[in-house]
């Protein structure tokens, strides 16, 4: 009796063995073939902002290297949620991508419902890059430095007036984040788009931004507006004589703009890490990190892993200031 039990144990044991060999070599295979025809690139703004030029930059690479259309589809609309609704929601194949932003990290705690789980309905793929927040002030304002700036809007508190895009916007809470480590009594001012909220700026209706280099970068060259330091942790390539605005007197202080590949959760391994090696060797390569430089992008292509805690601690983070700061999409 002993003997039949091994004997079928046995027997089981190399049907399973079996099947899982099969398994690996088929979606070996997958990853092999794949893609097999055209790939929807979801990008949840308008066409021609930041977002936008960094997907189609990656996606004409990815189309080069795979002999395989990869086509932008510009989805935007409800703060990115239409459009990353869309990916979450799609078939698990790999062949809808979705180009995620900061406000992967933000619509958490900003809206009070999600029609997807921003943690278990996407898979991070890599972090595609980055860009710094430049804390940008009118000239006429009376502060050379970061230092100077904190103990002028301690001295006349509720005088310093920032800008946005918007309420919820990355930029905003750039601003909300810098009054809470700095302890200092700033105002926001919520715009319908950057564009008026800088054109605002350089004529003087407000005193300062958290705009992003690509936007503010043109202004402070010409001096209309001055520099007083960026918002990454490091120094940013595109501005290196402007220091960071933790070094330069806000201990702590770290936020920036950023984008990154995701799927649908569910989409098979083998794919996944084919997507990420293609993906992360594109922005490895000279010609694309030259080109997001010149736009004010710091190319980043890591792992999986580093991209999925980018985005929890993001959503960690921004929960904690938009409590404090009572902050609701409109």
């Amino acid at each position: 009796m002993a003997g039949k039990t091994v004997a079928a144990c046995t027997a089981a044991l190399i049907v399973i063995t079996a099947v899982a060999d099969a398994l690996a070599q088929r979606g070996a295979a997958a990853a092999e073939e794949y893609p097999t025809k055209p790939v929807r690139f979801v990008v949840p703004f308008a066409p021609g902002g930041g977002t936008d030029i960094v997907a189609r930059t990656v996606a004409q690479k990815l189309t080069e290297a795979w002999r395989q259309q990869v086509v932008v589809d510009n989805r935007g609309g409800g703060g990115t949620i239409i459009g990353t609704e869309l990916v979450a929601k799609s078939v698990p194949d790999g062949y809808t991508l979705l180009f995620g932003t900061t406000t992967l990290g933000i619509n958490p705690s900003l809206r009070r419902t999600l029609p997807y789980d921003t943690l278990k309905d996407l898979e991070p793929v890599t972090q595609a890059a980055f860009q710094a927040y430049v804390l940008a002030v009118h000239p006429a304002v009376p502060a050379r430095d970061v230092k100077e700036f904190v103990a002028l809007a301690k001295a006349k508190p509720g005088t310093l007036n920032f800008g946005s895009p918007g309420p919820g916007s990355g930029s905003h809470l750039a601003g909300e984040l810098f009054k809470m480590l700095s302890g200092s009594d700033i105002v926001h001012v919520p715009y319908k788009g950057s564009g008026p909220a800088l054109s605002d700026l350089v004529g003087g209706q407000i005193q300062f931004i958290f705009g992003t280099i690509l936007s503010t970068f043109p202004q402070v060259k010409a001096g209309r507006l001055r520099a007083l330091g960026v918002s990454s942790a490091k120094r940013s390539s595109a501005l290196p004589d402007v220091p960071t605005i933790a070094e330069a007197g806000v201990p702590g202080y770290s936020a920036a703009s950023w984008n990154g590949v995701l799927t649908p959760a569910g989409v098979p391994r083998s794919i996944l890490k084919k997507l990420n090696a293609d993906i992360v060797k594109i922005l490895h390569s000279a010609e694309v990190r030259e080109r997001l430089a010149g736009d004010g992008g710091e190319p980043v292509g890591g792992s999986a892993e580093e991209f999925r805690a980018l985005i929890r601690s993001e959503i960690a983070k921004w929960a904690k200031v938009i409590k404090a700061a009572n902050i609701r999409a409109e």
